[in-house]
């Protein structure tokens, strides 16, 4: 049910001027993705900084406190312009992109990425502050550390992957891939 809502969505999209002007563009795609690529190290790079200092692992005479709020701004904005472009790279190409298991996966991670980090943060305004200075945080906020990084590197990687079509619905695949790829079309005729 809901891969055959996913892929009607996908095809409305695909079906749109504007989506198949931006795919068979010459130079905006590329445009895009490079923006893309650029604010998410932007806002990777501030992430994994914040994440290894509270791990200890980096700065450990900085304030995890003043860490965090000095690159909470410009972080925000980068995690802002990368989810715009990241939309815009779904918008051009949909139906591929919805029946990849990579962007699926992808899109998995960074939900469990966001509630994590909601609750880092609601955890961290809530704390007493009492320890931002020692060089190693309390193991909650250790813990949620490292679970950014896993996470976030495991977004990177499947990223990565959605560009190449090992898994893709044209391929044979077995029952459970085209399930989990979302290929709807080749599960019915099975």
């Amino acid at each position: 049910m809901l891969n055959e809502w996913l892929l009607a969505l996908a095809r409305f999209l695909a079906a749109q001027d504007w989506s198949i002007s931006l795919h068979e563009s010459i130079y905006m795609y590329g445009w895009i993705e490079s923006v893309h690529v650029l604010t998410l190290t932007v806002f990777l790079g501030m992430l994994f900084l914040i994440d290894l200092r509270m791990l200890g692992w980096a700065m450990p005479s900085v304030s995890a406190e003043a860490l965090a709020a000095r690159l909470d701004r410009p972080m925000l904005l980068g995690f802002l312009v990368m989810v715009i472009s990241g939309l815009l790279l779904y918008y051009a190409i949909p139906v591929r992109t919805t029946q990849s298991v990579w962007f699926r996966m992808k899109v998995v991670l960074m939900l469990a990425a966001g509630v994590n980090a909601w609750l880092f943060r609601r955890r961290m305004r809530a704390s007493s502050h009492d320890w931002t200075g020692s060089s190693v945080a309390p193991l909650r906020f250790r813990v949620g550390a490292g679970l950014s990084l896993l996470l976030w590197s495991g977004v990177v990687f499947t990223g990565r992957a959605i560009a190449y079509d090992w898994f893709d619905c044209h391929k044979p695949l077995s029952t459970v891939m085209l399930w989990a790829a979302g290929c709807v079309d080749e599960l019915a005729t099975r």
